[in-house]
């Protein structure tokens, strides 16, 4: 992980203030986790300062960042063995998750 700059850090502790906590996520040493609730995000630091969103975000299984998948017409988050259904009020949750995380990405954002 490179040594984050002073917008990098000043955004992290915008997140913080707003209830996101960053977590280690071990396969992803290179991303930084941010979690709010059930959901889970990658951020991935820029070199002109700020961070990127890496890949997409999703929910936590047992503190594993999970993956959707589609089985016989329906939507499940997978992690390994585990898995939850996609229901509506998961994907409400994580559509109020990222769109309160974007802007705050944003490193001219108060």
């Amino acid at each position: 992980m490179p040594e984050l700059l002073a917008e990098q850090i000043a955004i992290l502790e915008r997140l913080a203030s707003r209830g996101f906590a960053a977590v280690a996520l071990p396969l992803y040493a290179s991303a930084i986790g941010i979690r709010k609730g059930n959901c889970a995000a990658l951020l991935q630091p820029i070199a002109a300062g700020g961070f990127l969103v890496y890949g997409e975000p999703s929910i936590l299984l047992d503190g594993n960042f999970s993956v959707r998948i589609t089985r016989e017409g329906r939507s499940w988050f997978v992690w390994k063995q585990q898995r939850r259904e996609a229901t509506p009020e998961l994907l409400s949750e994580l559509e109020s998750f990222v769109s309160e995380l974007k802007p705050l990405l944003d490193p001219a954002a108060q």
